[in-house]
């Protein structure tokens, strides 16, 4: 406890120090070196003050930075009493030469008190409209491998958000497409539905940049932080845009620091994880390493089937097992592919009175989504026509002309040329060193074989969907 004066200058001093380190040079020197501490009597600390525009600047502004740093240096306990010159307040009838205002550090800053340029002044209590779909939930957000670290850290951040979790901020990143907007609105109506007296809000950084510019051509910047500081869960996507925009970068940068010292939390997605981020202040990178960074990574297969069923379900469709099988296994790794297959899948049915097959289904991939393609290499090709024929890759390499052995190598050619780029002469050396006539020979003659031979025909159809599978 600090009793005597220069114990409590030097804790005044102390947080000083802190809060030049959190606020601009212009900041630090307008608002706090002229502050004198007065006196501390174990539960309250007087801080004379220029003016009363001091009071309102502080508990408006930067009471969030102060309260934590007073009470770590005097104690949880402590009290905050402003003395402001009688002949700054005029509307006050006192003898004495100063007056005080009290501030407990056990209270949360009155976010009415915050100027708030987005809802029409003199409200008493700023209502601030979430910008959340209350379709994103956990309820409907589908649990696999390639996301359960997110979920489980989404869904701790919902129970118990701010600085009571080491998730503080939770920075959630991946590739497009995979879930990540879906389960950072899930947190927010998750908050919402237990915590109905936070105040939370979703914004794109695009929403937010465009904020700030209208904001700095109106000169109204100091405002829009305000706006902003007045959250108790921010959820920020598309963090990764904030490059380049050294502005936009230092608005943040307080909204930040408020928050995360007020015990608020902080939801942040991108696409690329704090070290891949270019263009963006150090200061900004470091904060976002304080807290968890969690990946969603590509869903599996399993996963994959679990999201065919559970959209299907919502549109009241039943899609046949084969059919769920050949999406979940040709479907590239983007969940909103694979609503789009399925909602094309029950358009087509719904108005065009077909039935959902595997046919239609590949009718769709080819117009809605990016199937897998697999690289088929003239290794894989050789090895397939030698198990196929029980043949050796030795024999097929050698110089043994024995009509077996000369079809399996024709055949290991042609293939290689129709499912390969590969030049002419780099599948005769591939397969036993021969020139590229050989293979243009050995082509026509497998051409001429599956026109006249139905036999072999299916044969190499046969072998030309192990290649393809």
């Amino acid at each position: 406890m600090h009793t005597n004066s220069a114990t409590y200058n030097d804790a005044w001093q102390n947080c000083l120090s802190q809060l030049k380190a959190q606020t601009s040079a212009e900041e630090f020197a307008k608002w706090f070196l002229p502050i004198v501490p007065l006196e501390f009597n174990g539960t309250t600390l007087r801080l004379r003050v220029p003016n009363k525009n001091f009071v309102d600047q502080i508990e408006n502004n930067y009471i969030g930075v102060l309260r934590p740093l007073i009470a770590e240096s005097f104690g949880q306990q402590t009290r905050l009493c402003y003395a402001v010159p009688k002949s700054e307040i005029p509307s006050i009838a006192s003898e004495s030469n100063v007056t005080s205002t009290s501030h407990s550090f056990n209270t949360q800053t009155d976010s009415a008190i915050i100027r708030n340029p987005f809802v029409i002044p003199g409200l008493k209590k700023i209502i601030i409209d979430p910008q959340l779909n209350s379709c994103y939930t956990f309820a409907t957000f589908i649990e696999g491998e390639c996301n359960r670290l997110v979920r489980s850290a989404g869904m701790a951040v919902a129970v118990n958000p701010g600085n009571n979790t080491p998730f503080n901020p939770l920075y959630i990143y991946g590739d497009s497409g995979l879930g990540k907007t879906h389960v950072a609105q899930a947190i927010g109506n998750e908050i919402r539905q237990r915590y109905p007296e936070l105040q939370v809000l979703y914004v794109a950084m695009n929403k937010f940049q465009a904020q700030y510019q209208t904001a700095t051509v109106n000169k109204e910047v100091p405002d829009f932080i305000h706006y902003y500081q007045a959250v108790d869960v921010l959820i920020l996507d598309d963090i990764q845009e904030l490059s380049g925009k050294p502005g936009t970068q230092n608005a943040f940068f307080n909204i930040f620091n408020h928050l995360q010292m007020s015990g608020k939390q902080l939801v942040l997605i991108s696409d690329k994880p704090p070290v891949e981020l270019k263009d963006i202040d150090e200061r900004l990178l470091t904060r976002f390493k304080w807290g968890l960074s969690a990946k969603i990574l590509i869903p599996d297969f399993q996963t994959k089937i679990k999201i065919i069923k559970a959209k299907a379900a919502r549109l009241n469709a039943e899609i046949p097992d084969d059919v769920v099988t050949y999406l979940a296994e040709n479907i590239s790794a983007n969940i909103r592919e694979i609503e789009g297959a399925i909602s094309s899948l029950v358009a087509n049915t719904s108005f065009m009175g077909r039935k959902i097959t595997i046919s239609l289904a590949k009718e769709i991939l080819k117009v809605y989504v990016s199937l897998y393609q697999k690289e088929i290499t003239i290794d894989h090709i050789i090895e397939v026509v030698c198990e196929h024929m029980s043949i050796d890759r030795e024999r097929l390499n050698s110089s043994e002309r024995t009509r077996e052995v000369a079809i399996a190598r024709q055949l290991a050619m042609y293939l290689a040329k129709q499912h390969t780029k590969s030049p002419l002469t780099a599948i005769g050396n591939a397969i036993g060193g021969r020139n590229h006539a050989t293979v243009l020979h050995s082509c026509k003659t497998i051409s001429n074989l599956m026109e006249t031979d139905k036999a072999f025909r299916r044969q190499v159809e046969e072998i030309e969907k192990l290649v393809s599978a």
